[in-house]
């Protein structure tokens, strides 16, 4: 009895290691989609998760700029989207950006350089990550205007209503 559970276990592991050889690589982008209620450029306890905003995973040859993958994404209830990814992208630049907002009021993406709302990830297994799961930063959409709390919020975190540091 034990010596036929050895085999078959022993016949197992090598058919999931042959199984693996054989499978494309498999990656999940996730993160989440906010309304920047106090154009902070960071989420904040009045912050609003947003519904139905459609993001982008890109990846990029690092020299030419080449686009090698492009797949878009929309936001479920919680602010949450997840993107498959397919194929190892070690030697590209990938990033997740916000392309459209379902809200009016919430809708302007800085575009300043320094500023722009891409979430860079690393999409490779040759990065040290055990997982397929890449998480990326949270995206924010600038409300148009801040709203009044935002004063009191900015007092609390030590910051001026420029967001520079008190």
């Amino acid at each position: 009895m034990a010596k036929s559970t050895i085999i078959l276990v022993s016949a197992l592991c090598f058919l999931s290691f042959f199984g693996s050889v054989h499978c494309k690589e498999r990656f999940f982008v996730e993160g989440v989609v906010y309304c920047d209620t106090c154009r902070i450029q960071f989420l904040t306890k009045l912050s609003e998760l947003l519904e139905g905003a459609t993001v982008r995973v890109e990846c990029k040859e690092e020299e030419s700029g080449n686009v090698t993958f492009t797949k878009e994404a929309v936001t479920d209830a919680s602010g949450s989207y997840k993107v498959e990814v397919d194929g190892d992208h070690e030697e590209e630049v990938c990033e997740v950006v916000l392309v459209k907002s379902p809200r009016k009021d919430c809708s302007e993406v800085d575009r300043e350089s320094h500023l722009e709302q891409a979430a860079r990830i690393s999409i490779t297994n040759n990065a040290g990550i055990v997982s397929p799961v890449r998480k990326a930063n949270p995206l924010g959409f600038l409300k148009k205007e801040r709203l009044p709390s935002c004063g009191n919020l900015l007092k609390e975190l030590g910051m001026n209503e420029d967001g520079s540091l008190i």
